[in-house]
């Protein structure tokens, strides 16, 4: 009798390893997701400001060709219609961005799909108790 009991003890401490093991691996795809996301993130906000000082420039260099261009007759109503077109673009791209920071996120997609493949492996593993 004693050696079912080490082997069951045995197989408890080679399960309890192996899920350790499994939370180990899963703990370690959540760090590296959110890595990717952070770095993602990072290089987004970058570019996307760069963009942003780049299309500032041409906006006030536009206005400023426009407005000399129409001077002599002009320039009020040229600076009204810039002005109301830049209003207008800037509601619009406001609308977009509220759009898309309100639509969920994927991350820990990965992970979660894999914690559920896990969850269903151990519960379609598992002795059922008779009834």
């Amino acid at each position: 009798m004693p050696g079912e009991n080490a082997g069951l003890f045995g197989q408890l401490q080679q399960s309890l390893g192996s899920v350790i093991e499994l939370v180990r691996v899963r703990l370690a795809l959540l760090g590296t997701e959110l890595g990717l996301e952070k770095q993602r993130l990072a290089t987004g906000l970058f570019w996307g400001a760069v963009a942003f000082m780049s299309l500032t420039v041409a906006a006030v260099l536009f206005c400023g060709f426009v407005i000399l261009l129409l001077w002599d007759g002009y320039r009020l109503a040229a600076v009204g219609v810039l002005a109301l077109l830049f209003l207008g673009a800037g509601l619009y791209l406001l609308q977009v961005a509220q759009r898309r920071l309100g639509a969920g996120s994927n991350l820990f997609s990965a992970s979660l799909t894999e914690l559920e493949r896990d969850r269903t492996s151990f519960t379609a593993n598992a002795p059922h108790e008779p009834r």
